[in-house]
């Protein structure tokens, strides 16, 4: 039945939020339990060093899917990948969650290699992501892409509550012997409960997209003629309210028609200044400012640390929410939001070229600003990304792909640009527990 609750609006926009919220949650949940798999596997803390490389081989997805495009276009079936991406994902996780601990002996060493096998495919799944979940959404209506940005906050935002549930990285000072010593507490449950509820996610992600491509099908035969045109007339002009619009999702043939725009009507200056936008916010984000958020805030304590990370993480989806019903159309506005968003960057980063001993050490003051910019620069940056993924909806199906490319280019610079930084000439320094680094 068309009115039914599962046809409703609420219904589409809730299993949009479940179904993007696995695009990002397998490497967000590898990065979040490093602390406590470094413990028990033989690479110890080179293994940071080890995803950064294998996320950055996990870019063979997404050019594979643009090569594609390029040589077949129209020809990919961007659902059947979504469905085997997924399932991948869901197979690789479950796999992680029994054998981790594994290792193999090679050349006479002992390796994780279970472990750097599965991360390989859960990394390779979510940078193919980017460039196949985003067009998918050209089938709805423009408000469903704020939705799914919405997810995307919550595949970050998840796996850190669950890993704050679990105690990683919560320690004591003591003194031996005269000494003062960090002594950390044990996890409340091991790495392989959580490596399941990853797998969890996932299949939750699969089976909300499962039930969309459902509803998608009952709604286009469901779908009187004139319904179909009125919908298709909502989208080319002005958007409903965004939490009324059922938004029937246009079929594929319609896809198909429009997802190959001429070329001049598309590169215009207007949309590569979004891109480049996009591509800077994401590098930034996903790239340069995670590498040092631990020399940015442990020198203000553990405590610190995790308020930046959880914080920062609920305002990425609060600033997504925002966006369903504030959309910031000025180029101007949004150069404006992206140099407000850089000036907080910037003074993160200064932070961490001063660890261990940034200013306002020990004043709560400085604790209350490291915190607010990291809540301030994720929540800008996050409702930029809306806003151009939104404007970029509206360009057509070509807009949506290179909108998941500059994404995923924009996180890979930004990754290989502080990875030699840190792993290699070790520009930042790390602060030391329960000692006084400033002394």
């Amino acid at each position: 039945m068309s009115g039914s609750w599962w046809s409703s609006a609420a219904v589409t926009h809730g299993l949009m939020a479940l179904f993007a919220m696995g695009s990002w949650i397998s490497v967000n949940s590898l990065w979040v339990e490093l602390p406590v798999v470094v413990s028990v596997l033989p690479e110890g803390w080179n293994l940071p060093a080890y995803l950064s490389v294998l996320i950055a081989f996990g870019n063979l997805g997404p050019i594979a899917v643009t090569i594609t495009h390029h040589c077949a276009p129209g020809r990919l079936n961007e659902r059947l990948v979504i469905h085997c991406i997924q399932v991948l994902a869901v197979v690789a996780s479950a796999f992680l969650a029994v054998f981790w601990s594994h290792t193999v002996t090679i050349a006479g060493e002992e390796r994780s290699l279970p472990f750097l096998l599965f991360t390989f495919v859960l990394s390779f799944v979510c940078c193919t992501s980017n460039v196949t979940f985003l067009p998918f959404m050209f089938s709805y209506p423009p408000q469903y892409i704020r939705t799914f940005f919405i997810g995307q906050g919550f595949s970050a935002l998840f796996p850190c509550i669950v890993a704050l549930g679990q105690g990683v990285g919560k320690l004591e000072c003591k003194t031996v012997n005269g000494t003062v010593q960090p002594e950390y507490f044990k996890e409340s449950f091991p790495a392989q409960n959580f490596f399941w509820f990853l797998f969890v996610m996932l299949s939750v992600s699969a089976l909300s997209f499962l039930a969309l491509t459902r509803r998608k099908t009952e709604s286009q035969q469901d779908t009187p003629p004139q319904e179909a045109d009125n919908a298709g007339a909502a989208k080319n002009g002005e958007e409903t309210d965004p939490l009324q619009n059922g938004g029937t999702p246009v079929s594929e043939e319609q896809v198909q028609v429009e997802e190959q725009p001429p070329a001049q009507r598309f590169w215009t200056p207007h949309n590569i200044y979004l891109l480049v936008l996009l591509a800077v916010s994401n590098a930034l984000t996903n790239g340069v400012l995670p590498s040092v958020q631990s020399f940015s805030c442990l020198p203000y304590g553990t405590m610190t640390f995790h308020l930046s990370v959880v914080l920062g993480n609920i305002a990425n989806p609060l600033a997504c929410f925002l966006a369903m019903f504030v959309v910031m159309r000025s180029s101007a506005g949004l150069g404006f939001l992206s140099l407000a968003g850089g000036v907080f960057a910037a003074y993160l980063m200064a932070l961490a070229a001063l660890s261990p001993c940034p200013p306002l050490l020990g004043n709560p003051a400085g604790v209350a600003l490291v915190v607010i910019s990291w809540i301030i620069f994720t929540g800008l940056f996050s409702y930029l990304k809306v806003v151009i993924g939104t404007l970029l909806h509206e360009a057509g199906h070509a807009a949506l792909l290179w909108c998941g490319i500059s994404i995923q280019a924009g996180s890979l610079i930004g990754a290989l640009t502080m990875f030699p930084l840190v792993n290699v000439y070790h520009v930042f320094a790390r602060a030391q527990e329960c000692v006084d680094n400033c002394s």
